[in-house]
């Protein structure tokens, strides 16, 4: 049986991208909302993701993923300037999908009701493709690697994702990524060590932002 090390998945939501709804499909239909699928970075966007990969330059990373739409894409390409040489390649896991719909009965009674609204302006096509994704995300980028040298790698994606991951490394019920919401070009970072239980290091961590960049793309009221 081969030797296992630990893999450190470093996810970024992409960073702030053109308005072209007032909905917000990512964080809750609030008006901060994340855009429909041609929106591009803004300038503020561009400035998030550029500083983001300052801030990962030190770090080993291996390889950037991102999602196939253009607001990851560039965000992507953007942070990729900063590392040297880090391949940087799209992946359909990565993508803005709804990972898992649950029933009315597996949610709290108290905020049953809210979250089938929410989940309720998705697509039959994300519903039905989206749990299949979210399957090759987690086979494709959690859990210890094999081989003896411990990984470092980027996913730049989605925030329905990033709380579908969290909820995952955590072992909580298939429903909770719903309420974990992820600030554009805000880092978590997820460890999968042999032997030991997966962890979460980081969750939604803004320092590499100035205060004028932060908290875009989340909802007014959750603001810290």
């Amino acid at each position: 049986m081969p030797d296992s090390a630990t893999r450190y998945l470093y996810l970024a939501r992409h960073g702030e991208a053109a308005h072209h709804s007032p909905t917000d499909k990512e964080s809750g239909r609030e008006p901060e909302g994340e855009p429909e699928e041609g929106g591009g970075l803004t300038p503020t966007g561009r400035r998030q993701a550029v500083l983001l990969g300052r801030r990962l330059a030190e770090r080993p990373l291996t390889a950037v993923h991102h999602g196939p739409l253009p607001r990851a894409a560039q965000t992507a390409r953007l942070i990729g300037e900063q590392l040297g040489g880090v391949p940087v390649s799209a992946c359909e896991e990565a993508g803005d999908y709804v990972p898992y719909a649950p029933s009315a009965d597996e949610l709290p009674p108290d905020s049953a009701e809210f979250l089938l609204r929410f989940l309720a302006g998705a697509s039959a096509e994300e519903l039905s493709r989206g749990p299949e994704l979210a399957r090759r995300a987690v086979d494709r980028f959690t859990g210890p690697v094999d081989g003896p040298e411990d990984r470092h790698e980027l996913v730049v994606t989605h925030a329905f994702l990033i709380g579908w991951l969290v909820r995952h490394t955590l072992d909580a019920p298939a429903w909770r990524w719903l309420g974990l919401n992820a600030a554009n070009a805000a880092l978590t970072v997820l460890r999968f060590a042999p032997g030991r239980p997966s962890a979460v290091l980081l969750l939604n961590d803004q320092s590499h932002l100035p205060e004028d960049l932060r908290w875009t793309g989340f909802p007014p009221e959750l603001r810290a």
